[in-house]
């Protein structure tokens, strides 16, 4: 038997959550250059220079927008997972993605939910941020990542 879908969870089950922010909306593109023209035209800069996500077999080029990023993701390898998306659906929207504090926390407390992730354990993701990704069935027919940054040193 499958576990419950979120919908299927009584809301007083569920957390409410005013700390959950949008971290960045992915883009699928077979070339980052052109896959970038668009969001140059509306004057976004990009944030930093690309970078690689070997696990991934991605180049990411990220663009700010406000206080999200806009990230292009352009497969490195022909085995890829944006490879096959782009395969499979050509370019555009790929995932969202939503910051977290404690991201193994997060994922055994939507675990015990039913919901299901792509991985067993965090990925490294862009920008030393660690990184999983739920199952698009259990988001409504949406890839979302969860996104745990790396917590800045302490200052004295």
């Amino acid at each position: 038997m499958d576990a419950p879908h979120p919908a299927q969870i009584h809301p007083a089950q569920l957390p409410t959550s005013t700390e959950l922010t949008l971290d960045h909306v992915a883009i699928a593109t077979p070339d980052l250059e052109e896959g970038s023209l668009p969001y140059l035209a509306l004057g976004l800069v990009p944030e930093g220079p690309d970078e690689e996500v070997g696990s991934q077999g991605v180049r990411v080029r990220a663009f700010v927008a406000g206080q999200t990023l806009i990230e292009l993701l352009a497969p490195t390898r022909e085995d890829s997972p944006i490879a096959a998306f782009l395969a499979r659906r050509g370019p555009g929207l790929h995932h969202t993605a939503y910051r977290v504090a404690d991201l193994d926390q997060e994922m055994q407390r939507l675990t015990r939910l039913g919901a299901r992730f792509l991985q067993d354990a965090p990925t490294p993701g862009r920008a030393g941020t660690r990184v999983a990704f739920l199952h698009p069935r259990w988001g409504a027919g949406t890839l979302i990542e969860l996104v745990e940054h790396p917590t800045p040193p302490a200052t004295e």
